[in-house]
């Protein structure tokens, strides 16, 4: 092959390398201005033909340029792809050869002795360039497959993603269309709710009313007392009067009788007077109690309140049923002092345990079991950091499937038409949220029940 012959025949062959490099690292789309320029490398060795052919040069160097012309280039192209990793290899894989191919034509240009020389070295290392280049040839070829599975997962999982963010997409519009339809659900039960708000005040309203009538039931009958000792007072106080005008009138005046029916009469008045204010107490406490709670805590003798409300309730409930007979037991602890509370509040509460107990036992003499005696016990305790208040009777008692449904409101055990259910409920919600005390309930199925009250000092 001669000279020109053999440039011609390299730029056939550089093409050729060009292309594939081309296609390896994918130029038309990582950079097409490389894949422009290496595709025409044929053009400097066509030229380089023609000019050689023209002048009728004949130098071997000529087809060593146009090499190192196309080692640059290449070169050139793998740095410029230098993020890219088998570009990386295969520049490394091209520099020993390169380097030996230019140490060769810088040998070459002052003579071919030293070659002669070192033939046997030169091939050599010519036989170790090629190797070094066929080996990292075939890692970057690994590399770009490994790349490539790689490009192909991303893309596997960039598709899951586009499906996973369609399927969120449409789950963002169910979970709207749904969103929609609880709001308007929940405008519904808002509407609801305020209807059940509105029923639930006028059934508090009727327990408050239906407690004010068993109060006033019992106020009734206890005022009676004192009003009876005041008329009696009264009419035998105006006989001493009398008797004392009568006495004045004689000529004869016992000055020791009328001492006497002064003194008589003095004692009368303070009587008339100790039961006066007796019952002024109970109708302020009547009058306290059917008002609405103005929510002041002020000094309360427990003692005396649940004494009052033990009377109330009891005379309460006897004025519906006059055959109705209990015992009532009281142990009030003297070491109490007056305690910070809302004193109409306590008293509903007081009120509405109170007429339970009384209920039932009530139920129980229905019974009329043998030996029964209906009581109900009030005590007080003066325990550390808090008052004690426990009501306790004899009657019926609660089952276990009841006890932990009795504070829930409207919640009974009395037949329709005797209870709202909401008694125990409110006075829950008094002792603990309004007082932050406590209020629990011991019973025994048969025996009796027991409230305790806990408020705080």
């Amino acid at each position: 092959m001669n000279i020109n012959t053999e440039i011609l025949f390299s730029a056939i062959v550089a093409t050729g390398i060009a292309g594939a490099l081309s296609k390896f690292f994918s130029l038309p789309i990582r950079s097409a201005r490389w894949h422009f320029l290496l595709t025409r490398l044929w053009v400097p060795g066509v030229a380089l033909f023609l000019l050689s052919a023209v002048f009728g040069v004949k130098s071997e160097r000529i087809n060593d340029v146009y090499w190192l012309l196309v080692f640059a280039a290449t070169a050139a192209m793998l740095v410029r792809l230098r993020n890219y990793r088998p570009a990386r290899t295969v520049l490394l894989a091209m520099a020993p050869f390169v380097l030996w191919f230019g140490l060769e034509f810088l040998v070459a240009l002052f003579g071919n002795r030293l070659i002669r020389e070192y033939e046997d070295v030169f091939e050599t290392a010519q036989g170790f360039t090629i190797f070094w280049m066929i080996t990292f040839g075939l890692i970057a070829r690994s590399q770009k497959k490994q790349l490539e599975a790689e490009r192909l997962v991303r893309e596997e999982e960039e598709k899951a993603k586009q499906r996973i963010e369609a399927q969120n997409s449409e789950l963002e519009r169910m979970v709207s269309e749904r969103t929609a339809a609880l709001t308007q659900q929940a405008e519904e039960l808002r509407y609801t709710l305020t209807e059940l708000k509105t029923t639930q005040a006028q059934l508090i309203q009727a327990e408050k009313m239906a407690s004010l009538g068993e109060l006033t039931a019992g106020i009734a009958h206890e005022i009676q007392n004192p009003l009876n000792f005041v008329n009696n007072f009264s009419e035998v106080s105006s006989e001493l009067l009398q008797e004392l005008e009568e006495e004045q009138q004689k000529p004869n005046r016992d000055t020791e009788l009328e001492s006497e029916l002064l003194a008589d009469l003095k004692q009368n008045l303070q009587k008339i007077s100790h039961h006066g204010h007796r019952a002024s107490s109970i109708v302020r406490g009547m009058l306290e109690h059917s008002r609405a709670s103005t929510g002041e805590r002020q000094l309360t003798d427990l003692n005396a309140l649940c004494d009052e409300y033990l009377r109330l309730a009891y005379h309460g409930l006897r004025a519906k049923d006059k055959t109705f007979n209990a015992t009532l037991d009281t142990h009030f602890d003297p070491t109490l002092g007056p305690v910070n509370v809302i004193s109409q509040d306590v008293g509903r509460v007081l009120l509405n345990l109170l007429t339970n107990a009384f209920y039932a036992v009530q139920q129980r003499q229905k019974r009329q079991e043998p030996g029964y005696k209906p009581t109900v016990v009030v005590s007080t305790n003066n325990r550390a950091g808090c008052t004690e208040i426990r009501v306790r009777d004899n009657g019926m008692g609660i089952p276990e499937n009841v006890k932990q449904k009795i504070f829930q409101p409207f919640f009974t055990t009395k037949p329709t038409g005797e209870g709202t259910g909401l008694g125990l409920s409110l006075s829950y919600d008094i002792i603990t949220k309004g007082h932050g005390g406590s209020l629990s309930m011991e019973s025994e199925e048969g025996k009796g029940t027991e409230f305790i009250i806990t408020l705080p000092i």
